[in-house]
């Protein structure tokens, strides 16, 4: 029997004023596990010119503890401030 994913939204808050994201996305790809997907990018106004980037992540529903390490690898990326959970979802595709 195949088991569902979860799907995590995060915020990702950079330390700066960022105008180009790219370098930040591929940082972001490059910690990825070998058994998640990204699911897509999106860019959200805050204040004063600073945008946060949105980062939506597709896991295995059964592979324990691979959402705290994804987590963790995106907290210490340079240039990244914090990183907060929006929301977590499970699917079944």
């Amino acid at each position: 029997m195949k088991m569902g994913h979860v799907i995590v939204t995060y915020k990702v808050f950079p330390k700066d004023v960022v105008n180009n994201f790219d370098e930040l996305k591929e940082k972001i790809e490059r910690c990825m596990p070998d058994s998640s997907s990204l699911e897509g990018y999106g860019e959200e106004p805050i204040a004063f010119g600073l945008k946060i980037l949105l980062v939506q992540v597709k896991f295995p529903e059964d592979e324990s503890g691979i959402v705290a390490v994804f987590e963790n690898q995106l907290e210490k990326i340079p240039g990244v401030s914090q990183v907060q959970t929006l929301m977590v979802r499970r699917t079944s595709r």
